[in-house]
């Protein structure tokens, strides 16, 4: 028998509180050896002033246990308030977000009654980098960062995962046919690390079509591996058409620590009427109890719960007449599923788990990779100007360049407008001015770009940013215009 185990343990807000009892009164009659430390999160912690959402003694909780167990937690509306969520996953290094879904036809409705997948997301980076900008009257941006190091993380948690929990095929979604760099470097990658797993199908899909198959025919699919955005979207759409969100629980890995926790939010609008569905948290902590080396609580819990569900003691959100035999509430749904402990569903599939079960730990990757010869070729002006006509501006642009460096087109949106635009295509006051060097291939300096920019400040143009085009290895490591 396992030793007890220390865990942090967050009640969060809205329905938080009420689904955590619930789920810690399981957990403990099924014998759980864990010594809880509670921390407060949430909105009252916003509200105090604290734009994370989170105290620093409750960092050192997190840092001394490693566990966390968590109910959701309200984010006050307006600005300035960041994701709790995003901001402990980074913090901790939880890059590895795992998301099961599975049907439970016929006792809870669903039109995909065979499906059973598991979501891998990557946890860190992409958009989620949270790295905005207003950078003109009309314009906005969000920075896509996508990292080589994160990437084989991910997917090689994928693979290890789904190779430890005897799953068979690994699927990537990437939109690479648009995003030729990032989510290109996605995909190259998934190619790369899939060639060490010869007993595993691979597989990629553009993730649109991709959410398409994966909505109308789930079967298809058993462990699909996606860079954040769209691992957080798609793991909500998998939930839902597998019975409920509400049913969902998910698991947040990392080197140094890992957190578990539902997947819907915190519901305030049910929160004290003891009606919530404690599910999704409570299975957030069987895969919790798996990962502390207690497989035989995780087992005895999950059996219980599929008994329960089996058995038709249902909460409101899916309670089904003909099907359920008893509406029950937060508290009454707890105690059913004690009063199943010990046994197994009948016509639902019973789980095993055993010391070999226990949560895939971290990858390891190597960052010894040599650095490539890298040179700078030329330099992306991004210009504030509020006149319609890129044929202007372009002409005037044009004659900044000097011997170093000359203006090879700009582009608005994405989309070349100058030289040779087409007066149809729609612009706005963001304008990228592409200098290249005189001599093909040859390197500039830093100083010749900042040369450039002196002269563009002194013409008058605002210039909002700049992005340096670099090649390494010889291969340019920057995109070209839609039309250039």
């Amino acid at each position: 028998m396992s030793q007890t185990v220390p865990i942090t343990v967050a009640h969060g807000d809205g329905i938080g509180p009420e689904i955590m009892e619930a789920c810690l009164f399981i957990l403990k009659e099924a014998g759980a050896r864990i010594a809880i430390e509670t921390i407060e999160i949430g909105e009252q912690v916003y509200l105090r002033g604290n734009a994370a959402g989170i105290e620093p003694s409750a960092w050192e909780s997190l840092r001394r246990t490693r566990v966390f167990y968590k109910a959701p937690i309200t984010t006050p509306q307006g600005g300035g308030f960041k994701s709790l969520n995003v901001t402990a996953r980074k913090t901790l290094g939880l890059y590895a977000n795992v998301r099961p879904s599975v049907a439970y036809n016929p006792f809870i409705r669903t039109k995909h009654p065979g499906m059973d997948l598991v979501i891998v997301r990557e946890n860190e980076e992409d958009l989620y980098a949270g790295i905005e900008h207003r950078q003109s009257d009309e314009v906005y941006q969000c920075l896509k960062l996508i990292t080589r190091p994160g990437c084989e993380k991910i997917i090689r948690y994928a693979f290890d995962y789904a190779r430890q929990n005897g799953r068979k095929k690994v699927t990537a979604f990437t939109k690479d046919n648009i995003m030729k760099m990032t989510d290109g470097l996605f995909h190259k990658v998934f190619d790369e690390v899939g060639e060490e797993y010869p007993d595993l199908e691979k597989e990629h899909w553009i993730v649109d079509i991709g959410a398409a198959k994966m909505a109308d025919t789930p079967e298809a699919f058993d462990v699909i591996v996606l860079p954040n955005l769209y691992g957080d979207i798609l793991s909500d759409v998998a939930a839902q058409i597998a019975g409920s969100v509400g049913l969902a629980g998910s698991a947040n890995i990392g080197t140094h620590a890992a957190m578990f926790e539902a997947i819907h939010g915190s519901a305030p609008r049910r929160a004290g009427q003891n009606l919530a569905n404690p599910s999704g948290l409570l299975l957030g902590g069987v895969m919790m109890m798996v990962h502390i080396g207690q497989p035989d609580v995780a087992e005895a819990v999950h059996n219980a719960w599929l008994a329960t569900i089996e058995n038709g003691y249902h909460t409101y959100d899916i309670f089904k007449e003909g099907v359920s035999r008893e509406k029950v509430g937060t508290r009454e749904f707890a105690e059913w599923v004690v009063k199943h402990l010990g046994q197994k569903p009948q016509q639902l599939k019973a789980v095993t788990y055993s010391a070999a079960s226990a949560m895939t730990k971290a990858a390891e990757v190597d960052l010894s990779r040599p650095p490539a010869k890298k040179e700078l070729i030329g330099v992306d002006v991004f210009v504030h100007w509020a006149e319609r006509d890129p044929n202007k501006l372009g002409e005037a642009i044009k004659a900044l360049g000097d011997e170093s460096l000359k203006l090879t087109m700009i582009s608005n949106r994405g989309q070349k407008v100058y030289p040779d635009g087409l007066p149809e295509t729609f612009c706005v006051d963001h304008w990228r001015c592409r200098f290249m060097s005189s001599t093909k291939g040859q390197p500039i300096t830093h100083q010749q770009v900042v040369s450039l920019l002196g002269r563009v400040a002194a013409a008058g143009y605002d210039f909002i940013k700049t992005e340096h085009l670099y090649t390494f290895d010889g291969v340019e490591g920057f995109t070209r215009g839609q039309g250039e």
